[in-house]
Protein backbone atom coordinates (compact mmCIF):
# COMPACT_ATOMS: atom_id res chain seq x y z
CA UNK A 1 0.00 0.00 0.00
CA UNK A 2 1.74 3.26 -1.23
CA UNK A 3 -0.48 5.53 0.60
CA UNK A 4 -0.15 6.17 4.86
CA UNK A 5 -2.67 5.86 7.47
CA UNK A 6 -2.45 8.87 9.10
CA UNK A 7 -4.18 9.22 12.52
CA UNK A 8 -4.55 12.23 14.60
CA UNK A 9 -6.59 13.80 17.14
CA UNK A 10 -10.43 14.33 17.13
CA UNK A 11 -12.17 16.48 15.73
CA UNK A 12 -11.98 14.64 12.47
CA UNK A 13 -15.02 16.77 10.65
CA UNK A 14 -14.67 20.34 11.03
CA UNK A 15 -18.43 22.54 11.31
CA UNK A 16 -18.71 24.38 8.82
CA UNK A 17 -20.07 27.16 11.36
CA UNK A 18 -17.37 29.32 12.25
CA UNK A 19 -17.38 32.06 15.13
CA UNK A 20 -18.08 35.10 12.44
CA UNK A 21 -21.38 33.18 10.62
CA UNK A 22 -22.38 32.69 14.69
CA UNK A 23 -21.64 36.56 16.04
CA UNK A 24 -23.25 37.75 12.53
CA UNK A 25 -26.72 35.80 13.64
CA UNK A 26 -26.48 37.73 17.16
CA UNK A 27 -26.07 41.08 15.30
CA UNK A 28 -29.05 40.11 13.08
CA UNK A 29 -31.04 39.19 16.11
CA UNK A 30 -29.97 42.21 18.18
CA UNK A 31 -31.42 44.26 15.51
CA UNK A 32 -35.11 44.49 16.20
CA UNK A 33 -34.11 46.15 19.83
CA UNK A 34 -31.57 48.30 18.09
CA UNK A 35 -34.42 49.84 15.96
CA UNK A 36 -37.16 49.93 19.45
CA UNK A 37 -34.17 52.14 20.93
CA UNK A 38 -34.09 54.53 18.21
CA UNK A 39 -37.63 54.81 17.76
CA UNK A 40 -38.39 55.10 22.08
CA UNK A 41 -34.92 57.03 22.58
CA UNK A 42 -33.82 59.08 19.38
CA UNK A 43 -30.98 59.34 17.13
CA UNK A 44 -28.98 59.46 19.94
CA UNK A 45 -29.21 55.96 20.80
CA UNK A 46 -27.47 54.45 17.45
CA UNK A 47 -24.93 57.02 18.55
CA UNK A 48 -24.25 55.90 21.80
CA UNK A 49 -24.43 52.05 19.85
CA UNK A 50 -21.37 53.11 17.61
CA UNK A 51 -19.20 55.04 19.48
CA UNK A 52 -19.21 51.83 21.70
CA UNK A 53 -18.88 49.39 19.21
CA UNK A 54 -15.97 51.32 17.81
CA UNK A 55 -14.69 51.37 20.85
CA UNK A 56 -14.36 47.92 21.32
CA UNK A 57 -13.55 46.73 17.81
CA UNK A 58 -10.33 49.46 18.14
CA UNK A 59 -9.61 48.18 21.92
CA UNK A 60 -9.82 44.34 20.41
CA UNK A 61 -7.16 45.53 17.17
CA UNK A 62 -4.79 47.78 19.11
CA UNK A 63 -4.55 45.10 22.26
CA UNK A 64 -4.05 42.70 19.70
CA UNK A 65 -1.45 44.32 18.25
CA UNK A 66 0.40 45.38 21.36
CA UNK A 67 0.20 41.34 22.67
CA UNK A 68 1.77 40.40 19.40
CA UNK A 69 -1.55 38.21 18.54
CA UNK A 70 -3.35 37.43 15.12
CA UNK A 71 -5.86 39.92 14.68
CA UNK A 72 -9.65 38.61 15.51
CA UNK A 73 -11.95 41.77 14.49
CA UNK A 74 -13.01 39.68 11.83
CA UNK A 75 -14.76 37.24 13.89
CA UNK A 76 -17.40 40.17 14.72
CA UNK A 77 -17.19 39.45 18.68
CA UNK A 78 -16.01 42.88 19.19
CA UNK A 79 -18.81 44.00 17.07
CA UNK A 80 -21.22 41.96 19.49
CA UNK A 81 -19.92 43.03 22.42
CA UNK A 82 -20.05 46.68 21.41
CA UNK A 83 -23.89 46.73 20.82
CA UNK A 84 -24.78 44.71 23.63
CA UNK A 85 -22.81 47.39 26.62
CA UNK A 86 -24.61 49.78 24.64
CA UNK A 87 -28.05 48.22 25.37
CA UNK A 88 -27.05 48.53 28.65
CA UNK A 89 -26.81 52.31 28.68
CA UNK A 90 -28.91 55.02 29.84
CA UNK A 91 -29.36 56.94 26.13
CA UNK A 92 -28.07 60.13 27.96
CA UNK A 93 -24.87 58.70 28.87
CA UNK A 94 -22.16 60.93 28.10
CA UNK A 95 -20.15 59.38 24.96
CA UNK A 96 -16.47 59.22 26.94
CA UNK A 97 -18.00 56.71 29.67
CA UNK A 98 -19.47 54.57 26.61
CA UNK A 99 -15.83 54.04 25.19
CA UNK A 100 -14.69 53.51 28.15
CA UNK A 101 -17.11 50.61 28.81
CA UNK A 102 -15.68 49.26 25.26
CA UNK A 103 -12.42 49.36 26.13
CA UNK A 104 -12.76 47.79 29.51
CA UNK A 105 -15.14 44.87 28.03
CA UNK A 106 -12.21 43.69 25.32
CA UNK A 107 -8.71 44.79 27.08
CA UNK A 108 -9.50 43.86 30.84
CA UNK A 109 -11.75 41.42 30.43
CA UNK A 110 -11.58 39.67 27.01
CA UNK A 111 -7.91 40.08 26.13
CA UNK A 112 -5.50 40.48 29.42
CA UNK A 113 -7.35 36.40 29.74
CA UNK A 114 -6.49 35.36 26.25
CA UNK A 115 -9.20 36.52 23.98
CA UNK A 116 -12.05 35.01 22.92
CA UNK A 117 -13.04 31.47 24.42
CA UNK A 118 -10.66 32.49 27.70
CA UNK A 119 -12.58 35.33 29.21
CA UNK A 120 -14.19 33.51 32.72
CA UNK A 121 -17.02 36.28 32.50
CA UNK A 122 -19.26 38.02 29.85
CA UNK A 123 -17.54 41.17 28.77
CA UNK A 124 -20.46 43.11 28.25
CA UNK A 125 -21.99 42.42 31.63
CA UNK A 126 -18.65 42.82 33.82
CA UNK A 127 -17.92 46.64 31.86
CA UNK A 128 -21.32 47.50 32.56
CA UNK A 129 -20.53 46.60 36.30
CA UNK A 130 -17.50 48.19 36.81
CA UNK A 131 -18.98 51.74 34.85
CA UNK A 132 -22.04 50.98 37.25
CA UNK A 133 -20.22 51.48 40.24
CA UNK A 134 -17.77 54.06 38.86
CA UNK A 135 -20.16 56.68 37.23
CA UNK A 136 -23.33 55.38 39.66
CA UNK A 137 -25.22 59.03 38.80
CA UNK A 138 -24.62 58.84 34.84
CA UNK A 139 -25.13 55.30 34.34
CA UNK A 140 -28.61 55.01 36.45
CA UNK A 141 -30.19 58.43 35.06
CA UNK A 142 -33.10 57.31 33.00
CA UNK A 143 -35.00 59.54 30.47
CA UNK A 144 -38.53 58.98 29.89
CA UNK A 145 -39.34 57.49 25.90
CA UNK A 146 -40.18 59.84 23.11
CA UNK A 147 -38.54 62.70 24.90
CA UNK A 148 -36.28 63.22 21.99
CA UNK A 149 -39.67 64.25 20.39
CA UNK A 150 -40.27 66.80 22.80
CA UNK A 151 -43.58 65.67 23.62
CA UNK A 152 -42.93 64.22 26.98
CA UNK A 153 -40.88 65.95 30.13
CA UNK A 154 -37.35 65.58 28.87
CA UNK A 155 -36.30 65.46 32.36
CA UNK A 156 -35.11 62.46 34.41
CA UNK A 157 -37.29 59.66 35.44
CA UNK A 158 -37.40 56.07 37.42
CA UNK A 159 -37.50 52.87 36.10
CA UNK A 160 -40.51 50.60 37.15
CA UNK A 161 -37.92 48.78 39.49
CA UNK A 162 -37.43 51.95 41.25
CA UNK A 163 -40.94 52.80 41.33
CA UNK A 164 -42.26 49.39 42.72
CA UNK A 165 -38.57 49.57 44.86
CA UNK A 166 -39.76 52.74 46.49
CA UNK A 167 -43.46 52.40 46.40
CA UNK A 168 -44.04 56.19 44.85
CA UNK A 169 -45.13 57.14 41.35
CA UNK A 170 -47.19 55.34 38.80
CA UNK A 171 -46.40 51.96 36.74
CA UNK A 172 -46.68 51.41 32.98
CA UNK A 173 -49.44 49.15 32.01
CA UNK A 174 -48.41 45.30 30.74
CA UNK A 175 -48.71 46.57 27.30
CA UNK A 176 -46.26 48.85 27.58
CA UNK A 177 -43.93 47.02 29.30
CA UNK A 178 -44.27 44.53 26.76
CA UNK A 179 -43.28 46.94 23.87
CA UNK A 180 -40.91 48.85 25.40
CA UNK A 181 -42.78 52.07 26.44
CA UNK A 182 -40.64 52.58 29.94
CA UNK A 183 -37.60 54.15 30.93
CA UNK A 184 -34.78 51.93 30.96
CA UNK A 185 -31.52 51.04 28.96
CA UNK A 186 -31.40 50.82 24.93
CA UNK A 187 -31.73 47.71 24.90
CA UNK A 188 -33.60 46.39 27.78
CA UNK A 189 -36.92 47.99 27.18
CA UNK A 190 -38.59 46.70 24.13
CA UNK A 191 -39.94 42.98 25.15
CA UNK A 192 -41.14 41.72 21.67
CA UNK A 193 -37.94 43.05 20.10
CA UNK A 194 -36.17 40.71 22.29
CA UNK A 195 -38.25 37.98 22.03
CA UNK A 196 -38.28 38.28 18.33
CA UNK A 197 -34.44 38.20 18.41
CA UNK A 198 -34.43 35.36 20.95
CA UNK A 199 -36.78 32.95 18.60
CA UNK A 200 -34.29 33.88 15.46
CA UNK A 201 -31.23 32.56 17.35
CA UNK A 202 -33.40 29.23 18.73
CA UNK A 203 -34.70 28.72 14.99
CA UNK A 204 -30.89 28.99 14.03
CA UNK A 205 -29.73 26.65 16.80
CA UNK A 206 -27.11 29.62 18.16
CA UNK A 207 -28.40 28.99 21.60
CA UNK A 208 -30.42 27.37 23.48
CA UNK A 209 -33.84 27.99 24.85
CA UNK A 210 -33.66 26.04 28.10
CA UNK A 211 -31.39 28.90 29.92
CA UNK A 212 -33.09 31.81 28.74
CA UNK A 213 -36.88 29.81 29.60
CA UNK A 214 -35.56 28.55 32.81
CA UNK A 215 -34.33 31.81 34.15
CA UNK A 216 -37.37 33.75 33.44
CA UNK A 217 -40.03 31.12 34.55
CA UNK A 218 -37.49 30.93 38.06
CA UNK A 219 -37.51 34.74 38.42
CA UNK A 220 -41.61 34.66 38.22
CA UNK A 221 -42.01 31.86 40.32
CA UNK A 222 -39.83 33.23 43.14
CA UNK A 223 -41.15 37.06 42.82
CA UNK A 224 -44.68 35.60 43.32
CA UNK A 225 -43.96 33.46 46.28
CA UNK A 226 -42.36 36.79 47.89
CA UNK A 227 -45.48 38.71 47.35
CA UNK A 228 -44.48 40.49 44.25
CA UNK A 229 -46.48 40.85 40.98
CA UNK A 230 -44.40 38.31 38.43
CA UNK A 231 -45.60 39.59 35.38
CA UNK A 232 -44.16 43.05 35.79
CA UNK A 233 -41.17 41.65 37.60
CA UNK A 234 -40.02 39.75 34.28
CA UNK A 235 -41.08 42.92 32.13
CA UNK A 236 -38.96 45.05 34.03
CA UNK A 237 -35.15 45.79 34.36
CA UNK A 238 -33.16 43.87 31.98
CA UNK A 239 -34.07 40.23 32.26
CA UNK A 240 -34.80 39.45 28.75
CA UNK A 241 -31.71 41.22 27.12
CA UNK A 242 -29.74 39.52 29.83
CA UNK A 243 -31.64 35.89 29.48
CA UNK A 244 -31.92 35.59 26.09
CA UNK A 245 -28.18 37.35 24.76
CA UNK A 246 -25.55 37.41 28.31
CA UNK A 247 -26.63 34.35 30.07
CA UNK A 248 -26.54 32.33 26.62
CA UNK A 249 -22.57 33.40 25.88
CA UNK A 250 -20.96 30.04 24.51
CA UNK A 251 -17.89 31.08 26.72
CA UNK A 252 -19.12 31.86 30.35
CA UNK A 253 -22.28 29.33 30.37
CA UNK A 254 -22.55 25.60 30.75
CA UNK A 255 -22.34 23.23 27.71
CA UNK A 256 -24.44 20.50 29.62
CA UNK A 257 -28.61 20.61 29.56
CA UNK A 258 -28.26 19.56 33.03
CA UNK A 259 -25.63 22.56 34.33
CA UNK A 260 -28.16 25.27 32.27
CA UNK A 261 -30.90 24.69 34.45
CA UNK A 262 -28.53 24.64 37.45
CA UNK A 263 -26.80 27.73 35.71
CA UNK A 264 -30.25 29.70 35.08
CA UNK A 265 -31.93 28.38 38.35
CA UNK A 266 -28.80 30.09 40.12
CA UNK A 267 -29.33 33.26 37.77
CA UNK A 268 -32.95 33.75 38.60
CA UNK A 269 -32.50 33.13 42.50
CA UNK A 270 -29.55 35.70 42.46
CA UNK A 271 -31.64 38.33 40.82
CA UNK A 272 -35.13 38.03 42.64
CA UNK A 273 -32.98 38.29 45.72
CA UNK A 274 -30.84 41.06 44.61
CA UNK A 275 -34.49 42.89 43.61
CA UNK A 276 -36.29 42.11 46.59
CA UNK A 277 -33.52 42.36 49.37
CA UNK A 278 -30.48 44.20 47.92
CA UNK A 279 -30.09 48.10 47.68
CA UNK A 280 -30.16 48.38 44.10
CA UNK A 281 -33.55 47.80 42.14
CA UNK A 282 -32.10 45.67 39.53
CA UNK A 283 -29.83 42.11 39.88
CA UNK A 284 -29.50 40.54 36.52
CA UNK A 285 -26.14 41.73 35.56
CA UNK A 286 -24.86 40.99 38.72
CA UNK A 287 -26.68 37.19 38.76
CA UNK A 288 -24.87 36.54 35.59
CA UNK A 289 -21.46 37.66 36.46
CA UNK A 290 -22.29 35.35 39.80
CA UNK A 291 -22.86 32.32 37.99
CA UNK A 292 -20.51 33.19 35.02
CA UNK A 293 -17.80 32.36 38.00
CA UNK A 294 -19.83 29.17 39.27
CA UNK A 295 -19.70 27.92 35.83
CA UNK A 296 -16.82 25.82 35.56
CA UNK A 297 -18.03 24.30 38.97
CA UNK A 298 -21.43 23.61 37.39
CA UNK A 299 -19.37 21.61 34.72
CA UNK A 300 -17.19 19.84 36.43
CA UNK A 301 -20.52 18.32 38.20
CA UNK A 302 -22.67 17.81 35.40
CA UNK A 303 -20.42 16.37 32.89
CA UNK A 304 -21.03 12.88 32.04
CA UNK A 305 -17.96 10.51 32.59
CA UNK A 306 -16.68 9.05 29.49
CA UNK A 307 -17.79 5.20 29.10
CA UNK A 308 -15.75 2.64 31.01
CA UNK A 309 -14.20 5.20 33.38
CA UNK A 310 -15.38 4.36 36.71
CA UNK A 311 -14.76 6.19 40.12
CA UNK A 312 -11.35 6.78 41.79
CA UNK A 313 -11.28 4.10 44.25
CA UNK A 314 -11.44 5.81 47.82
CA UNK A 315 -8.29 5.96 49.34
Amino acid sequence: MDGKLIVSSSPHISSPVKTKNIMLDVIIALIPALIASIYYFGPRAILVVCVTVAACVISEFISRKVMKRSQTIGDLSAVVTGILLAFNYPVGLPLWIAAIGGVVAIVMVKQMFGGLGHNFANPAITARIILMTSFALRMTTWVAPFAWRGTVDATSTATPLAIMASGQGELPTYLQMFLGERAGTLGETCIVALLIGGIYLVAKKVISPIIPVCYIATVFVFSAILGQDPVMQILSGGLFLGAIFMATDYVTCPITNKGKVIYALGCGIITVMIRQFGSLPEGVSFSILLMNILTPHIENLTTPKAFGVGKEASK
